[in-house]
């Protein structure tokens, strides 16, 4: 356990920053799986809401760092490649 003052501090810190990124990351694979089942059956309005859902969720991480750009604009660019496919 921290014994300074600073790294007391510093401990809950990364306490709050690692259960706020496991929140995004939990609902960025909430919607993710949610895309898929939408691909799977094959329903159009569907995909297209968990897709615009992704884009939000995703938006929002890389707005709090918890996501590179360069990552978001990767995977946006495929899932919208598997929605055109169908």
């Amino acid at each position: 356990m921290a014994n300074h003052k600073s790294a007391k501090k510093r401990s809950a810190q990364s306490n709050l920053k690692n259960s706020r990124n496991s929140q995004y990351l939990s609902r960025f694979r909430t919607a993710l799986n949610k895309f898929q089942t939408a691909i799977d059956a094959n329903s159009s309005e569907d995909m297209e809401k968990s897709f615009s859902n992704i884009n939000s969720i995703m938006a929002k991480a890389v707005k709090k760092g918890i996501f590179k750009k360069q990552y978001l604009s990767r995977k946006l660019s495929s899932l919208s490649k598997q929605i055109k496919k169908i």
